[in-house]
């Protein structure tokens, strides 16, 4: 997906429909702690200049959006990864791909998780989503990227420049660092910024910010991040609904070590039996990035998407094929989780609205639904 418009999106709608996959928590905090005293501006310094870059920990996931457990529903099997096929049927051109982003998303968005969390710089990351009996692994070591389902007992091998790091259309699991970096970036003049209770946080002593909308335009009431006092890391972010008592989604550590992991919690070799498959294609994380003269593509503008609005009040609007063309299965997803209104169907969550209209279009935004209805109209 282009990437270009999404400076302009208020980060939960990135994060919750449009990003990549969540991993989202109850706020897991503990006894409170009197910390020095710091100014709003001062621990989003904290939090902007920290460098941990190696960790291990847990991350646990609850959400309350009011959309119903999507691995429930037809269609989103495979823990809504996107990756598994009916048996016999024909695998298709996506064979040997990794998991959808959005697939992933989305289940992450409905259903509570727990995940184990590696980091050792920028090219070697596992990520394990621990099911109810069984796990999901993202391993990158170097050059070489796996993907493991232990209850299909496949595995996908990829191959990637050691320069680039994680790749950027991965479904990233997200770390409450990553979630929070696109929080604070909307730490402006559209929003108050305040400090709140210290409390510890994983067993770390945490600073507590408050990022409140200034907009009455948003369905986003409030925002915490908590900031661990000696490293400035994120240890957990929590989002909350305009009148809600409790997060819609949070996300945090509830153990945590800042030691580098043993170097062979990167290596993996498949199971015997296992199924394994080597990707194809660079959208695929198949093959090596072709370095020849070749010249890209000019993008289609008009599939690009508009915006309306600043802040916390933005709509996003994608023309007709232009959303569908690149998220099918997103598209298909929201269509079932939608409802009929005047003009097209809708699809409500505590913290963003979908509207696809009967022309094709599709807009989003952490915004009332009657918002979202008038930019539509105004087309």
């Amino acid at each position: 997906m282009n990437r270009k418009w999404r400076n302009w999106v208020p980060a939960v709608a990135v994060t919750a429909v449009m990003g990549a996959g969540v991993i989202l928590v109850p706020l897991t905090a503990n006894a409170a702690v009197d910390l020095p005293d710091l100014t709003a501006a001062e621990v989003l310094e904290l939090a902007a200049g920290h460098s941990v870059a190696a960790l291990s920990g847990t991350v646990e996931q609850a959400s309350d959006l009011g959309l119903p457990d999507l691995a429930l529903i037809s269609g989103a099997g495979g823990g809504g990864m996107g990756a598994s096929a009916s048996p016999g049927a024909d695998p298709g051109p996506d064979a040997g791909s990794v998991p959808t982003a959005e697939g992933t998303m989305l289940e992450m968005l409905t259903a509570p998780h727990t995940a184990r969390v590696f980091l050792n710089g920028p090219t070697q990351a596992r990520i394990q989503i621990l099911d109810e009996m069984a796990e999901r692994n993202f391993i990158l070591n170097g050059d070489e990227l796996w993907y493991f389902d232990s209850e299909e007992n496949s595995a996908v091998r990829s191959m990637i420049e050691p320069a680039d790091g994680v790749p950027t259309d991965l479904p990233e699991v997200q770390t409450p660092d990553q979630l929070a970096t696109l929080f604070l970036e909307k730490a402006d003049p559209t929003t108050e910024v305040s400090v709140g209770t210290d409390r510890m946080v994983a067993g770390r002593a945490a600073y507590q910010l408050i990022l409140t909308p200034r907009s009455n335009e948003t369905l986003v009431g409030s925002i915490t991040v908590d900031v661990d006092a000696e490293t400035g890391l994120p240890l957990a972010v929590s989002v909350a609904a305009v009148g809600g008592t409790t997060p819609a989604f949070s996300a945090a550590y509830t153990e945590i070590s800042l030691e580098a992991p043993a170097p062979e919690i990167f290596d993996f070799t498949p199971p015997a039996g296992a199924t394994v498959t080597e990707a194809t294609g660079h959208g695929e994380h198949g093959n090596k990035r072709d370095h020849s003269d070749a010249k890209p593509e000019a993008a289609d503008e008009s599939t690009e998407p508009t915006v309306t609005g600043t802040g916390w009040a933005t709509v996003v609007e994608f023309p007709a094929g232009g959303f569908a063309a690149e998220d099918p299965e997103l598209t298909g997803m929201i269509d079932q989780l939608s409802t009929p209104v005047d003009g097209g169907r809708l699809m409500q969550t505590r913290l963003l609205n979908v509207l696809l209209t009967d022309d094709g279009r599709v807009l989003v935004g952490s915004v009332p639904a009657d918002r979202l209805q008038a930019v539509a109209d105004d087309e």
